[in-house]
């Protein structure tokens, strides 16, 4: 009995102990809590100086620009080609997209790389007979610098003119017959076309040596313009809206009498007839051919909606084809922009999955119960944009690893 009591006791006491002593730890703890693990590990925060109520805004501006600031990433350093020159003679005929090809695995990284000198004459063309260096600055970033300018680069003397022309960025003669007989014409170009109104001795159709009459020259006239006939809309493959029209080249209308409305040309260079109705076109529309390759300022992310052949709209394209982008100066290009040209990755179906065995057994039905899987899309080729419209842009494919479809994607590189 007593020794029932002393159990009790003794068993009484322990507990009321070790509640205090658990009171006493938690009591303990809430005054200094141990870190949690995110505070262990955080580095130390920049501390900004607090605001001053009698701070001026000029002052608490100069307070703020005083504080500690995070440190921008460096820029990544363009890869040279391992084969590239240490020098380099310009040539006639060669492009400058050529020559950053050569130099770089990207040839769009050339602005990064080409050392203006302001001491040049025209420091940002290159000429034949220009001698190129490859060199590197103090940071160790590659530089292509002109170590020796060619003489025809000196000022003309007076009654003197230039000789040679600085080289272009893509060969003018790939992109000649597009621009002499136009093939894709925006609405806005078919909208503002002046077109031909009658023939004369009342012909229906006209062919060579044909006259025709013209309205909507306006001020502005040329000696010569491709007659186009306007054929099939050409919608966007994203938003199916119509951004342009197939034209189909018939003729070339030489103006023999501009001043008068209308005006009177006679039609050489036929290729089919020409209709009343039939657009007229500039064939004196400039492109800049010194470009500089970069890549876009922003995000592009379209598709090639056309490809510009000898005849028309093709399906395929390769080196120096044109195409049609369905993105232009709206979405940021402009002309000089380098794109990626990727293969839109094909829609297959899986047949070895899940349950593959039954539907490879139906055949053809299995096939078509078998989930669709799209595949990714592959690199086919690079494209420099030339000339941009609003919704649009054309431009050439000077790299091609496979061929490029309508339909395929062009984004940033």
């Amino acid at each position: 009995m007593v020794s029932n009591l002393a159990f009790r006791t003794r068993l009484a006491a322990g507990i009321a102990l070790s509640v205090t002593l658990a009171g006493c730890s938690l009591l303990h703890g809430s005054r200094h809590a141990a870190p949690s693990a995110a505070q262990e590990t955080a580095p130390p925060a920049t501390q900004t100086p607090a605001a001053d109520d009698n701070q001026t805004a000029t002052q608490a501006a100069v307070a703020a620009a005083d504080a500690p600031q995070p440190q921008a990433a460096a820029a990544p350093v363009p890869q040279i080609n391992p084969n590239a020159p240490l020098t380099y003679t310009v040539k006639r005929g060669d492009t400058l997209w050529g020559i950053a090809s050569m130099y770089l695995k990207d040839p769009w990284d050339w602005p990064e790389v080409w050392y203006i000198n302001p001491d040049i004459r025209n420091p940002h063309l290159i000429y034949p007979g220009d001698k190129l260096a490859l060199a590197y600055d103090s940071n160790g970033r590659p530089q292509v610098r002109l170590v020796e300018a060619s003489a025809l680069r000196l000022e003309p003397r007076l009654r003197s003119t230039p000789n040679i022309a600085a080289i272009p960025t893509i060969p003018y003669s790939s992109i000649a017959a597009f621009l002499e007989r136009p093939s894709v014409l925006t609405k806005e170009e078919v909208r503002a076309a002046p077109h031909v109104v009658a023939f004369r001795n009342d012909h229906v159709i006209a062919g060579s040596s044909n006259i025709a009459y013209i309205r909507g020259l306006g001020a502005a006239t040329h000696p010569r313009y491709s007659i186009v006939h306007i054929s099939d809309e050409l919608r966007d493959p994203d938003s199916g809206h119509v951004l342009a029209y197939l034209g189909i080249y018939t003729a070339t209308a030489l103006l023999t009498q501009p001043v008068t409305s209308p005006a009177r040309a006679v039609l050489i260079d036929t290729s089919r007839e020409t209709l009343r109705g039939d657009k007229l076109i500039s064939t004196d529309t400039q492109v800049p051919l010194n470009l500089e390759p970069r890549a876009p300022s922003t995000e592009i992310d379209g598709k090639i909606a056309w490809i510009v052949g000898d005849t028309g709209v093709s399906d395929l394209a390769g080196q120096y084809d044109i195409v049609v982008v369905n993105r232009g100066s709206d979405a940021g290009l402009e002309p000089g922009n380098v794109l990626e040209v990727d293969q839109a990755g094909e829609v297959v179906r899986d047949v070895y999955g899940a349950h593959g065995g039954l539907l490879r057994h139906l055949g053809s039905m299995g096939t078509s119960l078998a989930p669709r899987v799209r595949l990714p899309d592959e690199r086919a080729g690079t494209a420099l944009i030339f000339k941009t419209y609003a919704n649009l842009s054309f431009g050439l494919i000077v790299g091609a690893s496979d061929t490029i479809k309508v339909g395929d994607v062009v984004h940033n590189p």
